[in-house]
């Protein structure tokens, strides 16, 4: 009886690649906020302090610098006319400018301050009070998704004109878009496995017995692709991934047949709940590249291991990193007939 065997190469190299993980922030992003303002006159005019709606329009691009985020963005916003005693008189405005953001990304969090210029304009004749001034911000924001995040924010805006002054307090709640793909995960080293052959099942054909008999033999063709270092709580995918999971994607394409089990690991940073979740995030960014890609979804199976089967140990950064990986095996369906001599 003969036995054929194939093996099945995706790449071997690029073990001892590490990079800088980007953060969830990076890239271009617009925004629309609303919220309260406290609007403060004083000057010649009594000095009063009245409570009015504010609403707003942001756009800016961050960039990671050395763990630090790094953004520059515009706004404007709008408040509402409100009331001020004693004199009965409505105060307004329209404020504009240009910020530079200095955020600490913590995983899913980015806490922020901001310092740049304002111009205020009156938006009501009535005791206009309109000039430049600094613009000052604390916030903070939060990831909800790949693209989206939610950010809440103090910030301050004053204008001096003909002796008077107008100050705005906004206190806003917001929600922002982050342009770019969605993929979420960390570089993948691939590593050819050889394919181990399973033992061979014969079915076989009864037949007269002067008649050759044939049989029919499946092999397992494994193969498997480890990922190499994660940044800790993140899963986003580097642009160096790409010419990696592209020779996944021509895998796919020579055995279209194929299936792939995507498996997300983390290192023990963190707690098990929070693991797993973030095990799930990477292998399903995998698995959206390989969809955009024409993979079909249906022959992809994806789930998350969060801490479990370790690769190195969790007490040192250099096997933490090891640990923070994704998985994937691929296994092929070969069918080849085999003639049995009696």
């Amino acid at each position: 009886m003969k036995k054929t065997t194939m093996t099945i190469a995706l790449a071997a190299a690029l073990l001892s690649v590490s990079a800088v993980q980007a953060s969830e922030f990076e890239g271009g992003w617009i925004g629309i906020k609303a919220g309260s303002d406290r609007n403060h006159v004083s000057g010649s005019t009594p000095m009063d302090t009245q409570p009015s709606k504010t609403y707003g329009l942001e756009a800016g691009n961050n960039w990671d610098m050395s763990g630090y985020s790094l953004g520059l963005d515009g706004f404007i916003n709008s408040n509402r006319n409100a009331t001020h005693n004693p004199g009965g008189k409505l105060y307004g405005s329209e404020v504009y400018g240009l910020d530079v953001k200095l955020g600490l990304p913590v995983g899913n969090w980015l806490p922020y301050a901001k310092l740049g210029y304002a111009r205020t304009a009156q938006n009501h004749a009535e005791s206009a009070i309109s000039g430049n001034g600094a613009h000052l911000g604390l916030g903070v924001e939060y990831k909800l998704a790949p693209q989206w995040s939610l950010a809440g924010e103090f910030t301050s805006a004053t204008a001096n004109s003909n002796g008077d002054k107008v100050t705005n307090n906004n206190f806003t709640l917001g929600i922002n878009y982050y342009f770019g793909k969605p993929a979420v995960a960390a570089p993948v080293a691939v590593v050819a496995a050889p394919v181990v052959e399973s033992a061979p099942a014969p079915v076989v054909k009864e037949v007269a017995p002067a008649e050759p008999v044939y049989k029919t033999i499946f092999t397992d063709k494994p193969v498997t692709i480890e990922g190499t270092n994660f940044a800790t709580d993140s899963a986003k995918l580097k642009p160096a991934a790409d010419k990696k999971l592209a020779e996944v994607v021509d895998f796919t394409v020579k055995y279209p047949e194929s299936n792939l089990a995507v498996t997300g690991y983390t290192d023990s940073t963190g707690t098990v709940k929070h693991n797993q979740k973030l095990s799930e995030r990477r292998a399903e960014s995998v698995k959206a590249y390989l969809v955009k890609k024409g993979v079909p979804a249906a022959h992809i199976l994806t789930k998350g291991e969060g801490e479990a089967n370790p690769v190195a140990s969790n007490k040192t950064k250099a096997g933490r990193a090891q640990n923070r990986r994704v998985e994937i095996t691929s296994v092929v369906r070969e069918a080849s007939k085999v003639r049995v001599n009696q």
